[in-house]
């Protein structure tokens, strides 16, 4: 089995893989799929299956990372609505949303993100640049990079 040297420069770009960095495989921010809080759970639910995805960051109208929703707190939702008979679509994204969120800033190299993966139970971490969103970076962005590496 070869083993792969993570510590050389890239055969392909030269690029010492530790300057590789999570801006070069994050989500930029005009691509990304946000809610505002007020927005009810049944229309965010919505918007995740049809756009396949499994969360996503919750902004206040500047652009500030509020909370995060995930396909998770909908399945809290959807259980408490019928424990409790409270009907699906009354609810807003702000009542079920994480609130505290980690982020990871931009210049971050693609090994201290996946070991930020590796120490949390996220699967997405939102990018950020002083107080504002800039993109989003995802389990599944970094190993895309690892596999350009080979």
């Amino acid at each position: 089995m070869a083993i792969k040297n993570f510590k050389s420069p890239d055969t392909k770009t030269g690029i010492l893989p530790d300057k590789i960095l999570v801006s070069d495989y994050m989500v930029p921010r005009n691509r990304l799929i946000t809610f505002t809080p007020k927005l009810s759970i049944g229309e965010a639910m919505q918007i995740l299956v049809t756009n396949n995805i499994a969360g996503a960051c919750v902004l206040d109208e500047d652009d500030a990372i509020l909370g995060m929703i995930s396909e998770g707190d909908c399945m809290k939702k959807i259980a408490n609505s019928r424990y409790y008979n409270i009907p699906l679509h009354d609810q807003t994204v702000e009542e079920y949303m994480e609130t505290i969120v980690e982020s990871i800033k931009g210049d971050t190299n693609i090994f201290d993100a996946a070991h930020m993966f590796c120490t949390s139970r996220r699967n997405r971490f939102p990018v950020t640049e002083g107080n504002k969103i800039i993109g989003q970076i995802s389990r599944k962005d970094v190993l895309k990079a690892a596999l350009e590496m080979r």
